[in-house]
Order: C-alpha cells, then structure tokens, then sequence
C-alpha cells in the first residue's frame, strides 16, 4: 500500500503525457504487461484505504475508570464490601442488606462505562464511509486487451484506465487522452468547488499547486459528469487524495480533547479527592483516642493499645465521607439533560450525534462556516440579466427574485412584458433551447439534473413566460393541475418545453476550452435553421459583428456598443455573478439547411477544431448574471454571531472575488470595507509566519479563506484551538472531515453532506442552514446555565452531606445517617429535581452575552462561600434534628417523646461509646410506625439498633432541605419573589416525585428495613418540615447580598 521506497511520486500533472508514460514504461494502446503489474503490486500494494485497527473492547472499558471521582467510588466499594464481609463474619449475618451499598455503587460504575464504551465506539465510522466512496470495479488495459470490469482494488501506478459519464473514478490519475471535446468531473466532495470541473490534457506548470488547479487530474472518489477520455494511474490508496484525507481523520481522532465541562469535573473531581482524604484525616485525628492509646514513660509512649473494633468503625464513616460528597447521581442527570436538549434541538433541525457537544457549542468562540450550502443555496439562480435597449448607446436590467430552483420561487421585478419584445424573446429561446439541464423535485427540495447554471437559465425562462397569451394561459393552468398530482417528483416546466417544440434540435456543439462556449442548431417554424449560442460574454463578443435592439432589428456593433456591453459585464461581475452572453446567427451557409448525420456537412460538426467558425459573426443579444445565493436568514444570523460575541470565519474552496462578495452581501464584511487582511486564499495565508497568522486570526472582527485546500482547514481549526478558541466548524464535503473531527464541534450538512462527513462530525444541520448553527448554539448557552444551576445544586447538597458527618464525627455522636442512605439521597431523591432544573426557560438576553471563557470556573468563590453557609445549615439541621430526639422532650411546642423512648443527657450521647461502663443505665421499650415495639436486651444498643427513628428524622430532613433548595437553584442570584417555582413546572412536578420515592422507602416494610429506617407520624413530619424551610431563607438572604454586589460593582464602573 505504502509507495516503494525507489520510486518517489512525481508531480504528473506537471509532466506531459508522454513524460509520465515513460515513467511508467508503458503504451497507450497495450496498458501494463501481467508481469509489470505483479512488480508494481510489491512496491505499491493494493489499490485501497487501510483499516486502522480500533481500541479494544478491554483498552475502552479501563479508559473509563480513568476518573478521579470513579476511582475514590471504587475504593469506597472495596472497603465497604470489605467490611461488610468481616461485619458478616463476627455476627454470623450474611444478609443482602450488608452488601447493598457496595453492590449500588459497583452498579453506578458499570452503567456509566457501558454508556462510554457506547459513546467511543460510534465515533469511528469516518473512516467506513470513506471506503464506500472509492470505485468497485473499472475498465483497464492490460496485455493490449480491454478487461471491462477489473476490480478497482487492483489497480496499480501505471495502468490504463477508461473513463466515461456517470464512472466513480477508481484512483488518482493523469489525464491522457479526451475521447469527446469535454470532460466534466464533479468533485466538490473534495475540493469544495460548487460546479462540476473541466479536465484537459496539457501539463499544469507548477509543481507545489492547488488540487484545483490541476486540470489534468482526476481523483478518487470523485464522479464523471459528462464526456470520456482515457487515464493514467498516478496514484493508488493511502497515497491518493481520499487516502491522504483518511490519515488526517485519524490523526485527527487522535488530538480529540475534553469539552470544557469535562475538564471542569475532572478538576472538580481532583479538588473533591484532596478535600475528601482532608476532612477523613481531620475526623480519624479528632476521633484518634477512641481506637489508639498509649501512656507516656519518660517522655517515651509505652503500652499502646490498638481497637481494631473501633478503626473499622472510622473506617466506616471514611466510607460514608466518600460516598456523601460525591455527587453519584451528577452523571446521570447530565447525560439526561444533555439527552433532552438534543431532542430540543432536533426539532429547530440541529441533530446531535455526541451528547458532550449540545454543552460545547455552549461557549463556542468562533464558527469557521463553509460557504457553498452553508451560507448559500447551493442553487445557481439568475439575479439579473441586461439586453440593449431601443438604441446601441442605452442598456436595460431586469432584476430576478429567487434562490432556488423552485419556477415559482419569485420572478422577474416590474415584468410587464408577457408580449415579449424580439430581443427578450431571442434571450428565453437561447436559455431554453442551448440546454441539457432539468429539474425535479426530491420531497420538498427542488434539485438540478445536469449543469446547476443550466438549470438556473430554464427556471429563468419559466419566470419569463412565453410571447403566445393563449399558450400562457394553457401552461398556467398545468402548473396548478401538477400541484394536485400523486407524482410530485418531475417539474413541468411548461415555457421550456413550448420553446423546445417551436425550435426543434439538430445538432449540438459541445462546449470546449478555447472558445469557451457550447451552441445548438434549431429548425426554426420557418424552415430555416438557426444557431444558438451561448458561453463567455468576452468570448462571445469578439465573435460578434452585429448586435439585437429590443425590437428585433439587428445593427453592427461599433466600439462604443462593445465598450457599454464590456462595462455592464464588468458591473455584474463585480457582484460576484457568473456571467454568460447569449448570441445566435441566421446565416448559417452550408448548415442552413442541416438536418441529420446523412448530411454533406456533417464531418465538420465531428471536428470539434471546425467550431469556431461555424460561431462566428454572431448577433449579441445580451448577458445573464448567476450565482449561488446567499439564504435569506444568513444576515440576521451573522448579526446575532455579531451580538453573541462570536466570530464567523468563511473557508471554501471557491474562488476569491466570488467568496468576498458573498460575504459582504451577508453582512460579514461591510459594503466598502477594506478586506486587506480579512481575505486570504488558502494558499497566501499558509505562506504567512505563524506570528503574522495568530495575529490576524486574533483581531476582531471576520475572516474570509477561499480556495482552501483540507489541510488549510485542519491549520486553520488547529491554530484557532491553540488561541484557546472553542471553535465550531461546518462542512460537508470528504475534504472537511478531518477539519470537523479536529474542531470542538465538527458540524456537518444533512441534506448536501457526504456520508463521510456526518460520521466525522458532531452535529448535522438537517437543513444545511448557517442560522441553524446560531439558534443552536443559543440552546447550547440555556442547556449549559441550567447544568450550572444543578450542578451546583447537587454539590451543595453534598457539602451538606459532608458537613453532617464532620459534624457526627467530629461531636463523636453516632452516625446519623449511614452510605446506604446517603446513596439513596445522592441518586435517587436528588435525581429529579436536578433534571427538571434543565428545563429552567432560557434567558432572554442569552445571545447578547459574550461566550464564556472555556477555563470560567464551574463554581466562583461567592458561589463555593454560599454553598458552604448552606451546608453547614444542611449539616447543623441533619444532627442537631439527630441530638434533640435523644435529649429533648419537646422542641417549638412539637412532642418527641410520644413514643416513649428513653431521654439521655448531651454529654452521655457524645461519649456513647463508654455506655457499659455506666452504672444504672437502662432503656425502656418505645413504639415506631407500624405499630412496631423495640424493645432492647442491652442497653448500649440504644446507640446503635436503637438509633433507627432519630436516622430517620435525620434523613427526612436532608431529603426536605434538598428539595427547599432546589427552588433555590431555580435562579443564580434572583429572588424566589420575582422568579417563583411555577416558572418551571416539572421542578414542582420532580419535588413531588423525590416526596414520593423517599415516603415509598419509608412505608413499604421491605425498603424500610434495607435503609435501616422506620415510618414517621404527622408530628414528627411537622418538625422535619419547620426544621427544613430556613434553608430558603437563608438563601434568599445570599442572594440579595449578591445582587447588592453586582449593583456596586455596576456603579464603580459607570
């Protein structure tokens, strides 16, 4: 596959034909010899792209497990089921309830590494689709015969090839023979050139050129449009230009980086793990005495005793510390959110393939935006055309409306002219008749069969109408029947085919490079034939002697006249139009009377060198101006980029003058702006220092790169990332897809795109539509603030969590709540609200603010100092709700001793675990929900079995605090006065669902035993509830005093 070390590729399209057959030694008419092409074979190897091997399955699944947070999940899982085992080992219990809270956090760890390895092994089909692009089978010579279906994959250097319309060319080779006058290939794929391509045969000079300029050179992958000729392998495999942009997709794949909420978890994640072994630290030095004693001789500790009892014990609240202050459920409820906002966005016609990027088109700095399809139609339609009017000195313009090829889609402004003059009529009989396009419709989609420009001129010629009123009327009224027709599919184009049946067809001259235009011979109603024309204006006017007035007469064309006509043209090509002149000539000598191929004259029409003269002394009738025009809402949406603080960069492959007025038409670039420095070729911007690059790409403002080649696309997103710009990139060719596997977002057309292109890419437009980019990145911002809002929520609630085993710890109370329970909180109760906090409504300014920067902190220092004034009410409420049903009668009027459990003073609760040694402590037997009595044999376990309905009320109120202060999370920093809960109904509905589940655990005796927990009375919900509502309060408090900050801050800088 690799080229043979000996034989280094040579520049062929810089060679002549000649030059590049004795390269290869080889004949024309007799191909390789079977021995030649076995020797190729060992230097070159098969003719086909190579298969990168994949990850293994192995490799993807511990690619996973590659996270802080993960791997502190899977220590706490170790230990806990460690403990479990030995606990299980001294009672002689080996119960399910033990292992459940080691089996639940396994359980998480394997559901999310399924969803990764998912996720990875989807993104390798770039390279599938590339394949399916290359050639099956094409015609060759080999040993003097022709083998008509030789599998492409054997192809070899040196092979000759035919080619012919309709043929996927099946390598890179060098043309060498033209069967017919043209060879049109269409390799916009490719090169991004918006019309198929003309190949010649002479040697392109220059050996560093663009592939589009080498004319010479047709490439794999690419399609024969029109004509046939006969071929030179060049190049085979990984060595052709589809080969060489499979190595940069995977090479791409390779520098594939974290989204920037990625990066800011996993930063959290590290942080997380230095304060979690912190605050474990901090616990086992203040709880130290309980398992670890000594007595100081001589300055010296002696008698150490060590209670391995009691280390497990710690050993148990590490376990709890770790799993509280993870936030279990963050993955889910991400993944969620992130899902519901693909399917918002898939309805405005934005597909999301990879969830990760709904969030990085969030703060997406720059949209590098391909220009044909993207910012245009990618529809060729006539803007305007110009005759002359009544006199040689006075012109008259006709402008059209319309960017498709829908005939009804606009039509020609102030047209009063259904009795057409002889010169317009002249005009719609060359459109019409000099044609071989057609056009049809796919669903609601009007496409073009043939040349696009073709296409555009017979939709021009519906817009015109026909001279004939009656058959106006009668082609009307078949328009309006075909709208009710099952077959919607063919276009009727009634005035074209009113032309084609006045002028009947003879002959053709196809169009070739010299004379730059193609003409038809037509039996006109009088019997007589005429020649109709059409191709470049210049071409065409140094051909014609005479001009059309617009009442038909035809005068001489005098230096004036060709000056006025020079100059129109000039006008419309400055606008970036693709001009065409129209001409004909009734004098046609010995073709006047031509009418099949038994003609005398017919030889000359075989001679494509003949046709210049047969196009000479031509009657000029005027010039039409196409393009591909830019879609209406493009404006409006590179405005709103504008306001965003986005930049929009245009890279095509089209030409210079053509991309920068479509850029100025769509209000990149302002009318007279000077585009020094915004416009480069691909080619002039590569030559620029690195220095004098980044400098350019960092001023402000837009940028514009045409004939751009993939590489000059892979730099260019290259450098803009490097810059630390999170760049969105749009395309739909195969030359795009190493660009969009490289960009944040690779963004690829749904309906124009290669199948290559969407596996590369994040995203597809399912309307090929630029404002489509901007509405989603607008969803992006609103999905990544409501992320922030319950990221935040949730890590709130762990410091919370965290806070109230410091607390228990700390205190040396029991544990008030165990991991089993926190886990429930964590994925459970938190999950729903955390969800519906995702569909918070969207801000309204939310285009109107700068992007955020990639490296802005998920959580500020304000926001973190909230938290912990938070958690540490979340923290004081858990416990202290945990102390009073051990030490208190009654709290704000509220009984607690109604179940007649047994009071224990404050200082008793905190040394606990001395209880044996106290002398006449007894317990008496109190109920719990249910009826249920507990009655205990040993007094101590008071402290531990007995703990069941104060662990209860303790989780009760975190779960109640959680759900107060999701209302909290409804808004950064607005009061719940002007944003109140019913902004976003699925909150109420979510806090309704986490009531729910936690009652469902409470009641249902099965769960109730599994979390160690009972049922509660009305009056202890009472308590729970009076005990959870100042969270909001507070809150509210922070807020205000945020918003106070926010005001002064505004001032200072006014």
């Amino acid at each position: 596959m690799e080229a043979s070390m000996d034989e280094k590729p040579f520049p062929a399209w810089s060679w002549s034909v000649d030059q590049c057959l004795k390269e290869y030694k080889v004949k024309l008419e007799k191909g390789l010899s079977t021995y030649d092409v076995e020797k190729q074979r060992d230097g070159y190897g098969w003719n086909e792209l190579k298969k990168e091997k994949g990850k293994p399955l192995w490799r993807l699944v511990l690619e996973q497990f590659d996270d802080m947070l993960v791997k502190i999940l899977l220590v706490a899982a170790f230990i806990s089921f460690i403990l479990a085992y030995l606990h299980g080992n001294e009672t002689g219990e080996t119960g399910f309830e033990a292992y459940v809270e080691p089996l639940v956090i396994v359980l998480i760890l394997v559901l999310n590494a399924i969803v990764g390895v998912w996720q990875e092994s989807n993104a390798e089909h770039a390279l599938e689709a590339l394949k399916e692009m290359q050639s099956e089978s094409s015609k060759v010579l080999r040993d003097g015969y022709l083998v008509p279906d030789l599998p492409a994959r054997e192809l070899v250097p040196g092979d000759i090839v035919e080619l012919r319309v309709g043929d996927k060319v099946p390598a890179d080779m060098r043309v060498a023979v033209l069967k017919t006058s043209t060879l049109r290939v269409e390799q916009s794929s490719l090169t991004g050139e918006s019309m198929p391509v003309l190949k010649g045969t002479s040697p392109v000079f220059g050996d560093d050129c663009e592939l589009q300029a080498k004319e010479n050179m047709v490439f794999a992958g690419t399609t024969v449009v029109n004509g046939s000729c006969t071929c030179i392998v060049v190049n085979i495999g990984m060595q052709t230009e589809i080969g060489k942009i499979q190595t940069q997709i995977h090479e791409a794949s390779l520098e594939e980086s974290d989204t920037p909420l990625k990066k800011k978890l996993d930063e959290f994640g590290n942080r997380l793990t230095t304060a979690i072994g912190l605050v474990c630290l901090t616990v086992w030095i203040i709880n130290y005495k309980y398992f670890l004693s000594w007595e100081l001789v001589n300055g010296w500790p002696t008698n150490i005793r060590f209670s391995f009892e009691k280390c497990t014990y710690y050993f148990k609240i590490a376990v709890a510390l770790a799993v509280a202050a993870i936030p279990e459920g963050l993955p889910a409820v991400i993944t969620t959110c992130l899902a519901l906002g693909t399917r918002k966005m898939a309805q405005k016609n934005a597909i999301v393939r990879k969830l990760p990027s709904v969030e990085t088109l969030g703060c997406t700095t720059v949209i590098c935006s391909d220009k044909t399809g993207t910012l245009t139609t990618n529809q060729m339609s006539v803007t305007e055309f110009f005759t002359l009017g009544g006199k040689t000195s006075a012109s008259r313009i006709f402008h059209v409306e319309g960017t498709t090829y829908d005939p009804k889609d606009g039509g020609i402004v102030d047209w009063n002219c259904f009795n057409m003059d002889a010169n317009l009529q002249a005009m719609a009989e060359i459109c019409a008749v000099c044609n071989d396009a057609g056009i049809f419709c796919n669903g609601r989609l009007f496409q073009a069969t043939g040349l696009p420009t073709e296409a555009a001129l017979k939709v021009l010629v519906e817009k015109m109408g026909v001279p004939d009123n009656k058959a106006n009327n009668k082609i009307r009224d078949s328009q309006l029947l075909a709208n009710y027709l099952i077959d919607r599919n063919t276009v009727k184009l009634g005035c074209c085919e009113w032309w084609t049946k006045r002028s009947k067809r003879v002959a053709t001259l196809e169009f070739d490079r010299v004379r730059k235009s193609m003409s038809v011979i037509v039996r006109e109603p009088t019997g007589f034939n005429r020649l109709l024309v059409k191709g470049a204006v210049e071409s065409l006017l140094e051909r014609s002697s005479h001009v059309q007035l617009a009442d038909g007469s035809v005068i001489p064309i005098d230096e004036p006249c060709r000056q006025l006509l020079l100059l129109r043209h000039l006008e419309m090509s400055s606008k970036g139009l693709r001009c065409l002149g129209m001409a004909y000539k009734d004098d046609l000598g010995e073709f006047s009377d031509y009418y099949a191929e038994s003609h005398r004259a017919h030889k000359k029409l075989l001679d494509p060198a003949c046709y210049s003269s047969i196009e000479s002394d031509l009657v000029f009738v005027g010039v039409v101006g196409l393009r591909d025009p830019p879609r209406d809402e493009v404006h409006k949406a590179i405005d709103d980029c504008r306001d965003a603080g986005i930049k929009v960069m245009v890279i095509t492959g089209d030409n210079k003058s053509t991309a920068e007025a479509i850029c100025r038409e769509i209000g990149l670039f302002s009318g007279g702006e000077d585009l020094r420095g915004k416009s480069f070729t691909g080619k002039e911007f590569m030559a620029l220092s690195s220095s004098q690059q980044i400098e350019l790409m960092s001023k402000p403002g837009g940028r514009v790169f045409s004939r751009a080649e993939p590489r000059h696309k892979q730099e260019i997103v290259r450098m803009l990332k490097e810059m630390g710009e999170i760049v969105a990139m749009t395309g739909d060719g195969v030359n795009d897809a190493p660009a969009l596997k490289l960009a944040d977002i690779g963004i690829a057309m749904g309906i124009a795109g290669t199948e290559v292109a969407k596996e590369a890419s994040d995203m597809v437009l399912a309307d090929d539509n630029f404002s489509t980019i901007v509405s989603a990145v607008a969803e992006g911002r609103s999905i990544y603030n409501n992320m922030k809002a319950f990221i935040r929520y949730m890590i709130s609630s762990n410091v919370g969590e965290v806070i109230s085993i410091f607390l228990t710890a700390a205190l040396g109370i029991p544990e008030s709540m165990i991991p089993v329970q926190l886990l429930w909180v964590n994925l459970v109760t938190d999950g729903p609200p955390a969800t519906a906090l995702g569909f918070n409504p969207a801000d309204v300014d939310i285009m109107r603010k700068p992007p955020r920067k990639s490296n802005d902190a998920l959580i500020s220092s304000w926001v973190f100092f909230r938290y912990m004034v938070i958690g540490s009410y979340v923290g004081i409420a858990t416990v202290g709700i945990f102390i009073l049903w051990y030490t208190r009668a009654s709290f704000l009027g509220i009984d607690l001793v109604s179940d007649g459990h047994t009071l224990v003073e404050y200082s008793q609760l905190r040394n606990w675990g001395e209880c044996s040694s106290w002398s006449n402590f007894s317990v008496t037997p109190f109920s719990v929900g249910g009826g249920r009595l507990i009655t205990l044999s040993d007094p101590c376990d008071y402290f531990s079995v007995g703990k069941v309905k104060a662990m209860t009320l303790s989780l009760s109120v975190l779960v109640a605090i959680e759900m107060f202060n999701s209302l909290n999370a409804l808004s950064e920093d607005s009061s719940l006065l002007t944003m109140p809960p019913w902004m976003n109904p699925w909150l109420l509905v979510a806090m309704s669902v986490s009531f729910g589940l936690h009652c469902l655990i409470l009641y249902v005796p099965f769960l109730a035993d599994v979390f160690g927990i009972v049922p509660l009375s009305l009056n202890e919900w009472l308590l729970v509830l009076l005990v959870s509502a100042p969270v909001i309060l507070i809150d509210e408090f922070l807020k205000f005093i945020a918003r106070r900050r926010r005001w002064r801050a505004k001032v200072k800088t006014t």
